[in-house]
């Protein structure tokens, strides 16, 4: 390789590393927001608190849970009352995109065995505006010493 291809070369890699160190960091900043909408919302039970993070819509995919944010406040209203020491320990954070997705082990109670729920969130503009959950008991005994989480 001549000198003048060479120079090219180290001039050109800083600059295609600018659109990935960005996507870096909205991947970041969209992880932070869903992570701090899910404790305000799902462990502090703060709608209000939550709802910043609120784009101007909400999609709801949860079949047993109602749609748009005013559904949310209702479900949130629901939880609250139904299971006031419920409990969500988020095991991981995935980042794909403007999608973040958590494992989470929800317990209703400090001793129930709980639920494996794995939540993915779509952001637009660092606005949550769709959700979708899977949600499995955590079974007493299982096939594998694996565990759930």
């Amino acid at each position: 390789m001549d000198r003048r291809r060479f120079g090219l070369a180290l001039v050109a890699a800083p600059v295609a590393a600018v659109p990935a160190m960005a996507a870096d960091a909205t991947l970041e900043a969209n992880k932070k927001v869903v992570l701090d909408f899910y404790e305000k919302a799902l462990n502090q039970r703060d709608f209000e608190a939550a709802a910043k993070h609120f784009g101007d819509r909400y999609i709801q995919h949860n079949p047993t849970a109602p749609d748009g944010i005013e559904g949310f406040r209702r479900f949130l209203a629901f939880l609250k009352e139904r299971n006031p020491n419920g409990r969500n320990e988020i095991k991981r954070v995935l980042a794909d995109g403007d999608l973040v997705a958590l494992h989470v082990h929800s317990r209703r109670e400090p001793a129930d065995r709980g639920l494996a729920i794995v939540d993915i969130f779509r952001l637009e503009a660092g606005k949550i505006v769709e959700h979708w959950d899977v949600i499995q008991p955590v079974p007493e005994t299982a096939a594998n010493s694996n565990g759930m989480f």
